[in-house]
């Protein structure tokens, strides 16, 4: 998918209240393996996001294409993993980006914190 599809997919999210968690990986990218068969399948994890009803969409940059590269440097992202999160308004909650691993624990803690418990 390039940045029209994600943008269109935010929009779509935005118009109906929904928050957003995006997650950029890579098949290449050790740490977003680990949080796929770690943090992402932690129940915990599934409770707090399914909770606040936050979309889930994943940016898979595996290829580095020049639409994944766009789509990087749209968001001002180095590399993989990243972890955005947007509010009910479409707007990214820049203090809440995740870069680097977070465990199962850590992770629900800082989805508390970016959308209330």
């Amino acid at each position: 998918d390039g940045p029209d599809e994600l943008q269109s997919a935010l929009d779509e999210a935005a118009a109906s209240g929904r928050p957003v968690m995006l997650d950029f990986y890579a098949d290449w990218c050790v740490e977003c393996v680990r949080y796929e068969r770690t943090t992402f399948q932690n129940p915990e994890v599934h409770e707090a996001l399914a909770g606040r009803d936050v979309l889930l969409l994943q940016a898979d940059v595996t290829e580095q294409t020049a639409a994944d590269k766009a789509l990087q440097g749209r968001f001002n992202i180095i590399g993989p993993p990243a972890i955005m999160f947007f509010d009910e308004e479409g707007e990214e909650v820049k203090s809440a980006r995740i870069a680097g691993y977070k465990g199962a624990e850590a992770f629900v803690a800082h989805v508390r914190a970016v959308y209330g418990e």
